[in-house]
């Protein structure tokens, strides 16, 4: 897994209420690439953000105006160099434009500030005149989850992290600590170093909440693991969990009081990606989520539910007959698809001859 997905195998699992197993995760996980290469496709665009250099020729074979550089697919969401030839460009000498004249990213074309002396054209061929080194797609939207629990050296792929982090990241999701970007791959149980107080738990699911030493040491949407049974946390009330009991597809049980409470916060995790270094880090370095849009976060999970549905039904789910039949994925997925093409999709531009 080189590039993320556009939604989690959290998030899908718990649409489908599918337990955790190996098999259903390398389907789901298969889906969920599926259906982001789908919503690529849709949009012709590629929404996440990508640290890279990419050239360019000038003239272009199709013509051009001498002072901008229009960049089509490889929209940019910030410019750190730009040069023609040997020669560098200074930052001030240009400007980052889009066709709607909206002053933010994704921008679609390089302009020269024509109040300078700046051009194009200063190399010996036209080739690959043009270098420009930034962040290349959508847009750069991070929130911040929490910070990870231990140091890292640049060769690790394990990354344990604290309880917010835990609670917001999922398989798939595209994580920066400092100026590194990871995937995570995998997600396995951590000791959280609490252990189960109170009276313990008996074996009704009536009996939801979970007497724990410090109440800040969890977060509310995490899944945590006491002998054989997961249970998710739906509110915390100081040192007091509330849970939903059997979760995940594990089966009821009582606990004695002392068990250890273990969730799934070491994360495995592909290091450097998307054109960053992997890196040194030192332990409560912040850790952020790049986040899609959200209507396309949307299609990518309706997405990959119809390819899950349809796969297990062996592509038979169909309405109508006759020459009206046709494979079944809903009205609503339809809509979805029209409504973020007209919202997200990257529209051709016709050129004048």
């Amino acid at each position: 897994m080189t590039t993320p997905f556009y939604a989690t195998r959290e998030e899908i699992k718990a649409e489908l209420d599918v337990k955790e197993t190996a098999r259903s995760n390398t389907r789901i996980d298969r889906a969920l690439a599926d259906a982001t290469d789908a919503v690529n496709g849709l949009t012709h665009r590629i929404f996440y953000p990508t640290l890279t250099t990419r050239r360019f020729d000038w003239p272009p074979r199709s013509g051009a105006t001498p002072w901008i550089l229009r960049l089509n697919s490889n929209e940019i969401i910030s410019l750190s160099s730009l040069t023609s030839g040997t020669v560098t460009i200074p930052a001030d000498d240009y400007l980052l434009r889009r066709a709607d004249d909206l002053d933010e990213p994704p921008y679609t074309r390089i302009e020269l500030n024509l109040d300078t002396n700046a051009s194009f054209g200063q190399g010996d061929t036209y080739q690959q005149d043009i270098a420009a080194t930034g962040l290349f797609g959508y847009r750069n939207d991070e929130t911040t989850l929490g910070a990870t629990v231990e140091a890292l050296d640049a060769t690790e792929t394990g990354i344990d992290v604290d309880a917010a982090t835990a609670a917001a990241a999922g398989v798939g999701s595209l994580l920066r600590i400092d100026s590194e970007r990871v995937i995570v791959r995998e997600r396995a149980q951590l000791d959280t170093g609490q252990t189960l107080g109170g009276t313990g738990l008996t074996n009704l699911n009536n009996n939801v909440t979970v007497t724990v030493q410090s109440g800040a040491a969890f977060a509310v949407g995490e899944t945590i693991l006491i002998d054989g049974e997961r249970m998710r946390v739906d509110d915390i009330a100081g040192n007091t969990l509330v849970v939903t009991r059997a979760w995940d597809g594990s089966g009821i049980a009582a606990h004695s009081v002392g068990a250890v409470i273990y969730a799934p916060r070491s994360l495995t995790v592909v290091r450097g990606v998307l054109g960053t270094t992997a890196a040194t880090h030192t332990s409560g370095s912040a850790v952020y989520r790049w986040d899609p849009p959200g209507p396309v976060r949307q299609l990518c999970v309706a997405e990959a539910l119809t390819d899950l549905l349809q796969g297990r039904s062996g592509y038979a789910r169909t309405a109508g007959s006759g020459e009206n039949e046709r494979e079944t994925s809903g009205k609503g997925l339809a809509d979805l698809r029209d409504r973020v093409y007209t919202s997200h999709g990257r529209k051709g531009r016709m050129r004048s001859v």
